[in-house]
């Protein structure tokens, strides 16, 4: 009997042991490896960077780096697959829910289940026509150029990644049924079964009904962007036959299988790294002592402060996030009024995209085929006009209202002690801008770079990141990247059946049809930016858009390079502008104020963007100047 006792006793201990394991397996895994690829992929970009120079250049080894960037391609696929489940896991898809946010609690969550369903769809889809895909690559093997590894084992990443985010996503509808009941999971499915019969039941349509009539179905049900275009695309293949419908996996390989757009993450982690390893505070102090004893002074520094940190982030909500966090709580404290300091912040945030690196002008770059390095050139003069006209309002203001500055003994040695201590981030901008437009490093390689010299800074220097939130960084910097770039992969699906059926030429050739007034067609271009940027997420909005109104400017004479600031300039407005206006949401979460408050003080600072708009949408010199000069 104690034989019978011991065994039960070792059997329920492992029970145990394996529950724990598979939880721990279930809750971490993605976790582990996005960590793991994010930190092998920087590692692999800085080293081809380096290793150029100080092995072949300087020392005059014969030796071949083609291998790390087809293995950081490669691996940045993986990683952006195997990130995807994460973003599903905490609901952070880029959606639109202007109309979803008005309705009741309980068809939110019937809407939330369809959602589910159709991504399963589209995701059951990819996976099945992976397997088939790597069945194919078994019986007639192919290998990589540089590696010669299978494209078997490269191709597994389909199956795997998408059987996650098919996991995923089943537990994210178990999660759906213990808040709200079985009722929304069955009505979802309902829904989603109602919306995908016409395409099962042989009607015969044009393509463009199919593709254009289920993405904007999905997109106003609150369907994520990314698959509202996948899924609207690979119904048009079925239902119409534009395209063979296995078509499907390979192109959400190929799509991403891109060394341009690998400097997203890059970016993105550097942005993070700067935020958590402390350059943003000394930013922060640097701008200040530089401008803080004049009306105004802290809130001209935050302006300042959020120019310096877009020249490491790249991204708008997270300057907001990074900068906000910081200056915000300390401009009420200093008599400033509150709904102005966070609408002050919100707007100033904006400038993320403007001046480089920007994520916005790489998927334009991508989108459009046109030089990100030229792009991001042409940005830092209007992110510079924006910054400087927002701090002479900060200033009318301040006056207006007797918003004193601080006044502080030695101003010059604090100044130069604050610049001291801001030497390692002020580096950052120097490494992309520098070994860009040197010549020394492409766009993506100058990302890689800024991002391991962020995580050294931050890890070493500032000591800001350390063993317990290093893993934080790494995964959310993944997670941010991966949304951005499954929405890339499923928008080149979605616009190669656009242009097959000569979609963007007739829109062209209506909107030409209007008239012929350049200033007429830009002026309405700009509304239309304008209104499509307060309810759609901007790089949505450019991978979906730039197909479609890039070969109309370009038949009135426009520069892709104008053009691509003059959608980014736009777009960026819309960060500000409800009902999206996602810095606004962030500036209200951080100041915890009523976004409609807040909303109602950015209005002027709104109203001093558009001119700026205008300005740089008419005088095109502005904006390209300094490309022109560059490359001349």
């Amino acid at each position: 009997m104690s034989d019978i006792n011991t065994s039960l006793t070792i059997n329920r201990k492992e029970t145990v042991k394996n529950q724990g394991l598979w939880r721990w397996l279930d809750a971490n895994i993605e976790r582990v490896l996005l960590m793991f690829i994010l930190l092998a992929i920087i590692l692999l970009m800085t080293y081809q960077t380096l290793g150029r120079y100080v092995f072949v250049r300087l020392l005059g080894m014969n030796i071949n780096l083609a291998w790390t960037e087809e293995s950081a391609r490669f691996l940045f696929v993986w990683m952006t697959y195997l990130a995807v489940p994460i973003s599903i896991r905490y609901r952070n898809m880029i959606r639109v829910t202007a109309l979803v946010d008005r309705l009741s609690k309980r068809w939110q969550a019937t809407l939330w289940a369809a959602s589910d369903f159709l991504f399963f769809i589209l995701g059951a889809g990819i996976f099945y026509f992976g397997i088939r895909h790597i069945h194919m690559l078994m019986t007639f093997p192919q290998t990589t150029a540089v590696l010669g590894i299978q494209y078997a084992v490269v191709y597994l990443i389909l199956p795997i990644g998408f059987g996650l985010i098919l996991l995923r996503l089943g537990q994210d509808l178990l999660r759906l049924v213990r808040e709200d009941g079985s009722r929304p999971l069955v009505e979802g499915l309902m829904v989603a079964a109602i919306l995908m019969a016409p395409s099962l039941i042989g009607l015969e349509l044009p393509a463009v009904t199919w593709l254009f009539g289920y993405f904007i179905v999905f997109v106003i049900i609150g369907v994520p962007i990314a698959i509202a275009l996948g899924l609207s695309a690979f119904v048009t293949m079925y239902a119409a036959a534009t395209l063979p419908i296995n078509y499907i996996a390979t192109q959400t390989f190929t799509s991403i299988d891109n060394v341009t757009i690998m400097a997203i993450p890059f970016f993105i982690a550097a942005g993070t790294f700067m935020g958590e390893g402390g350059l943003s505070a000394r930013l922060l102090t640097l701008a200040d002592d530089l401008l803080g004893r004049s009306y105004g002074g802290f809130g001209m520094a935050t302006v300042l402060t959020c120019m310096l940190f877009a020249a490491m982030s790249g991204s708008g909500p997270a300057t907001v996030a990074a900068i906000g966090s910081l200056t915000i709580p300390a401009m009420i404290e200093r008599g400033y009024d509150k709904h102005f300091a966070a609408a002050l912040v919100a707007a100033a945030g904006s400038i993320g995209v403007m001046i480089p690196p920007s994520n916005p002008f790489v998927v334009y770059g991508v989108a459009s085929n046109t030089s990100v390095g030229d792009l991001f050139m042409a940005g830092i003069v209007p992110g510079i006009i924006v910054g400087v006209v927002l701090m002479g309002y900060t200033y009318y203001l301040a006056k207006k209202n007797d918003w004193h500055g601080d006044t502080f003994d030695n101003p010059g040695e604090r100044i130069r002690k604050s610049l001291w201590d801001a030497k390692w981030a002020l580096m950052v901008p120097i490494i992309i801008l520098g070994g860009i437009y040197s010549g020394l490093m492409t766009p993506t390689e100058s990302a890689a770079v800024a991002a391991f010299y962020g995580l050294i800074v931050g890890l070493f220097l500032y000591k800001g990141i350390n063993r317990k939130n290093i893993g934080d960084c790494l995964v959310n910097s993944t997670g941010t990247s991966a949304i951005v770039i499954l929405l890339m992969a499923m928008a080149s699906i979605f616009g190669n059946i656009l242009t097959l059926e000569e979609i963007p030429a007739t829109i062209a050739k209506a909107i030409l049809g209007i008239s012929e007034n350049p200033i007429i067609i830009l002026l309405c271009i700009n509304i239309l930016l304008l209104i499509v940027g307060m309810f759609m997420e901007a790089l949505a909005a450019i991978v979906i858009l730039t197909p479609i109104l890039l070969p109309i400017v370009i038949q009135l004479g426009v520069n892709p390079v104008h053009f691509g600031v003059i959608m980014v300039v736009n777009l960026a407005i819309g960060f500000i502008t409800p009902p999206v206006g996602v810095n606004l949401f962030v500036s209200s979460g951080i100041a915890n104020l009523r976004l409609e408050r807040i909303a109602k003080a950015v209005m002027p600072m709104l109203g001093l963007m558009i001119i700026i708009l205008l300005l740089i949408t008419y005088v095109p010199n502005i904006v390209m100047w300094l490309p022109n000069l560059l490359n001349n």
